[in-house]
């Protein structure tokens, strides 16, 4: 079985600690942790990746994600399987949401990624179009540790049995 490469960039350590808590709800042993900030060119070794960011400011990519750009946008993934995940406050950011998870998108699509693991926009209040993949879904999974801590251990539960058979984890 091929190893899952989760690369995430953190500033706070919310986003490293959701990449921890999906690491171990889909089992530590299939899933190798990989700051970005330290690991990031080693993305190319992995056929599966779960990709993690927040947003930051008005609306910004997530400070190491940002410094990586350059390099990622040298990869290509053709063939690979990409699941995004994001960390955002949508009551006091609506407008920017998870922008930071809908610029990866773009960045991983225009790459050739085969993406899994959108997310629906229900039980959220945002007006962000970018990290949407349609109208009703999040281009992944969308959290709000400022607003809705009480909901990221379901949220991540459904999410990773969602990408699970994907991931060829059945």
């Amino acid at each position: 079985m091929k190893k899952i490469g989760l690369f995430y960039g953190t500033y706070t350590g919310t986003t490293g600690n959701i990449a921890k808590r999906i690491a171990q709800e889909l089992g530590e042993e299939y899933v190798d942790l990989h700051n970005i900030n330290t690991d990031g060119e080693m993305m190319g070794e992995y056929d599966y990746l779960i990709i993690g960011t927040s947003t930051w400011s008005v609306g910004e990519l997530q400070e190491d994600w940002d410094a990586f750009m350059p390099k990622l946008e040298d990869m290509k993934f053709d063939g690979k399987i990409v699941a995004l995940f994001g960390t955002g406050d949508q009551i006091g950011y609506p407008d920017t949401f998870l922008d930071g998870m809908g610029m990866l998108y773009e960045t991983f699509q225009f790459r050739n990624a085969k993406f899994v693991g959108f997310w629906p926009t229900q039980g959220y209040d945002f007006t962000s179009p970018l990290p949407l993949y349609n109208h009703d879904n999040f281009v992944g999974l969308a959290l709000d540790e400022d607003n809705q801590p009480e909901l990221t251990d379901e949220r991540i539960k459904k999410w990773c049995e969602l990408i699970r058979p994907s991931f060829n984890l059945d």
